[in-house]
């Protein structure tokens, strides 16, 4: 029942923030001066894509909107562009989060791989129409596997530390919406 209160839901709103503006940090901090090789998981899109299957209402669709937004602004992506495609990708996976719900985790997986992938594809093709730089194929590839590779801990370590995990059959929140 608590976990379904409005306090709650406001909690793990902020909650989400907060640890989106500490990923956001760390990506920001000068710890390498040189060109890296290798391209690391995006790890806001792993917590979003994880929290938007397992607990919808905790990343509504305005959260999500913004914090990709300051996402683009800061990490000096084209601003919208990336946010958009994370914010249809997201609301997608909310809309699908009662059929994965009776599936094993390898369906969500499979199906956040999928979703993730089109955003991918998409950001590029678009990029590359608009005549801008998508950067290297090998590096965008690179981060979506990382990505995939890492959205099992994302997801478990949401579950052990934050309590979110995939609603049950049958489950109803505070207004009497089933979940």
């Amino acid at each position: 029942m608590a976990e379904r209160s409005p306090a709650k839901v406001w909690l793990m709103r902020f909650v989400y923030l907060g640890i989106a503006l500490v990923i956001l940090i760390a990506h920001l901090l000068p710890l390498e001066t040189t060109p890296t090789r290798f391209a690391g998981p995006d790890l806001l899109v792993a917590l979003t894509f994880a929290w938007a299957l397992r607990r919808p209402q905790y990343v509504p669709m305005l959260l999500v909107a913004l914090t990709m937004l300051l996402a683009d602004l800061l990490l000096q992506r084209p601003p919208g562009l990336w946010a958009l495609l994370m914010l249809f990708s997201t609301e997608w996976l909310k809309s699908r989060d009662r059929t994965l719900r009776e599936n094993t985790f390898v369906a969500e997986w499979l199906t956040v791989a999928t979703t993730l992938f089109l955003a991918t594809l998409t950001y590029r093709i678009v990029l590359g129409l608009l005549i801008v730089s998508p950067g290297a194929l090998s590096l965008s590839m690179m981060q979506y596997g990382m990505t995939m590779l890492v959205y099992p801990l994302i997801a478990g370590a949401s579950f052990l530390a934050f309590g979110s995990r995939r609603g049950k059959q049958g489950e109803f929140d505070k207004t009497g919406r089933k979940l």
